[in-house]
């Protein structure tokens, strides 16, 4: 256990995890509970965390081909009539305007929950022709789903992400790019940039997303054994190409209806970084989306300490390192230190008097704590060697409590038993439809179909050779 100098003693996260978390959420300086219920606070330091990841994502998503826009906040509530089965999906979540200006609206409107009516209308007007195809947009906006049980960054009333919204001249063509942003940009994100290992497959009939008629989605494993669904892609059919009307000439005359695509990802993937890396001393996070990858740490307040720690910042920023200088020389030492382990800083380079007069410095890894002595003249070349290694190893070490706690499970019985700390693979033709109902009795799901080779199932396979990832979620 640890201290921080603003708080008591966090939580062990094998004692009381949802309490560790908590714990982390305060002491780490990261969210806090807004003014209104299930809203939330986000500090600088996560929202530093934020804007590397969104960044990231954003690269990737215009990498495929779409382009940023932007559209209102609010909805018209005739708009979400429109799409039936995608309105009955959200009602319960659905926060509604009646009245403002000092008087009644003519019509109610919704405050964005998700944005495929909205995108829907738009598309009706913009595509004409086959050559207006594919129209391939994204959006990075705040959303409301009126949430009864909050929990900071995994559900909130509000919350912040992207959702992309495209059209095709045909359903082949829709599938192949959901599965492209699936794989080439969710899947690469959460293991290349957030080290987090992920189960891709496809959701449940009744797991899907309310009007689409496939959900791709990305599972992953918690330091609990819990799943979190950190992001999903979800092909529309001709839902909601129908219901607004989205359609086009194609190129021998004939007028035709588009096949339409949806996909996200949101603030939740920060929850999902603090529960899959973080331990007894706070949060680990991986170097690469780290808003600060090694704080340099003055030991004392000297003029040769303190130049020397300024300069180390300057030239490991000029390496390409994100690098901060800590020189609150007035506070102690080790409360400093262990500020930085609980913010899950990669790396701590310790600068004291006895190390410089050797020509050395200390440095600290955040994922294990072992220290090495480095030859200040050496410390660049070190530093980018042990960022890249960190990164390996703490995928690893993911992808090995992933397996471990991972069960084969010939029936309910046993799948319900695996779901007590981990994840089960049972064949979904043993399981079915009234097995799925009986995990979900016991707050147990389905949280994604794969093929045997646990790869996304395309129409070719048959519901006998996937296999049931099962498991508790948050």
């Amino acid at each position: 256990m640890t201290t921080n100098n603003r708080a008591s003693v966090l939580t062990s996260p094998k004692a009381d995890f949802p309490r560790w978390y908590q714990d982390v959420l305060e002491k780490a300086e990261l969210a806090e509970n807004g003014p209104v219920r299930g809203t939330m606070v986000i500090r600088p330091y996560a929202y530093g965390l934020w804007e590397r990841m969104q960044a990231e994502v954003d690269r990737r998503i215009k990498t495929t081909g779409a382009e940023n826009v932007y559209l209102p906040l609010f909805i018209p509530q005739s708009y979400l009539e429109r799409e039936a089965e995608h309105v009955e999906g959200f009602s319960p979540e659905l926060a509604v305007v009646t009245h403002a200006g000092g008087k009644d609206l003519a019509e109610p409107v919704v405050v964005r929950p998700t944005s495929e009516t909205l995108f829907g209308e738009l598309m009706s007007k913009w595509i004409q022709s086959h050559r207006d195809l594919p129209m391939l947009l994204n959006q990075w906006a705040n959303v409301v789903r009126w949430e009864m049980r909050p929990r900071l960054f995994l559900r909130t009333s509000e919350f912040l992400w992207q959702e992309g919204h495209t059209a095709h001249a045909s359903r082949e063509d829709a599938n192949a790019y959901a599965l492209r942003i699936h794989l080439e940009v969710y899947r690469d994100f959460l293991q290349d940039v957030l080290a987090i290992p992920v189960l891709v497959g496809v959701k449940s009939r009744r797991e899907r997303f309310a009007g689409a008629i496939n959900t791709m989605t990305c599972e992953a494993m918690m330091g609990d054994g819990k799943a979190l669904q950190m992001a999903t892609s979800h092909e529309l059919g001709q839902n909601f190409a129908k219901a607004f009307d989205i359609s086009f000439t194609s190129a021998s005359g004939q007028l035709e209806t588009c096949w339409t695509t949806s996909w996200g990802s949101s603030t939740r993937m920060l929850g999902g970084l603090i529960m899959a890396h973080g331990d007894e001393q706070g949060i680990r996070i991986p170097p690469r989306v780290a808003p600060v990858q090694i704080v340099v740490l003055a030991v004392k307040d000297d003029e040769r300490t303190l130049t020397t720690a300024a300069s180390l910042v300057s030239e490991l920023t000029t390496a390409g390192v994100r690098a901060r200088l800590d020189d609150r020389t007035t506070q102690g030492f080790g409360r400093r230190a262990t500020e930085w382990e609980l913010k899950g800083v990669p790396l701590r380079l310790e600068v004291g008097p006895r190390d410089l007069e050797q020509g050395e410095a200390t440095i600290v890894r955040r994922d294990g704590g072992a220290k090495q002595t480095v030859k200040l003249a050496e410390i660049n070349t070190t530093v980018l060697a042990l960022l890249e290694s960190m990164h390996t190893e703490m995928i690893e070490t993911a992808r090995q409590r992933l397996a471990e706690r991972t069960v084969e499970a010939a029936s309910v019985a046993e799948a319900l038993e695996a779901a007590k700390t981990g994840f089960a693979r049972i064949p979904w033709q043993r399981l079915g439809e009234e097995g799925e109902e009986a995990l979900n009795r016991e707050a147990v799901s389905v949280r994604c179909l794969q093929t045997r080779e646990g790869t996304v199932p395309g129409d070719e396979d048959h519901d006998s050779e996937l296999i049931a990832i099962v498991g508790r979620s948050y």
